[in-house]
């Protein structure tokens, strides 16, 4: 990974994580009811960019990309949809970090200065992978 890509990691799955938070809590007062072309909308674009993020190796499923917008998901199904997007983001995170000195960073691609001198590794803190935590 390049340092990019962990910031462009960090702000996806985090956007995930705060949709899925907020449609929880309205999937278990209604799970029922439809969401809303509006927030259907972002929904569509934050899966869009995570579906390119993630690419292929760590897509939850291959044959799906996005909710259709004429066929509104009742907010369960999208609840759904988006936990096992954060399990892939923490597949990906898992699988790009690494211990060391007593603290857990991303392991990211050297980086190199304008006449493509190695300026060493990159070392960014992160947090110990969930399946460890458990």
């Amino acid at each position: 990974m390049k340092h990019k890509d962990v910031d462009e990691f960090e702000k996806l799955s985090g956007q995930v994580q705060s949709i899925y938070e907020e449609l929880s809590v309205l999937s278990k007062k209604s799970p029922n009811d439809a969401v809303n072309k509006f927030k259907l909308n972002f929904i569509n674009k934050l899966l869009n960019n995570s579906n390119e993020f993630l690419s292929e190796k760590y897509r939850p499923f291959e044959d799906f990309s996005e909710f259709d917008t004429d066929d509104i998901p009742q907010n369960s199904d999208v609840v759904l949809i988006l936990s096992q997007y954060l399990q892939c983001f923490e597949k990906l995170r898992a699988d790009n970090v690494e211990f060391q000195s007593g603290k857990w960073h991303w392991v990211v691609d050297a980086e190199r200065d304008e006449t493509g001198d190695e300026l060493g590794k990159v070392y960014i803190r992160t947090t110990c992978p969930k399946r460890l935590r458990e």
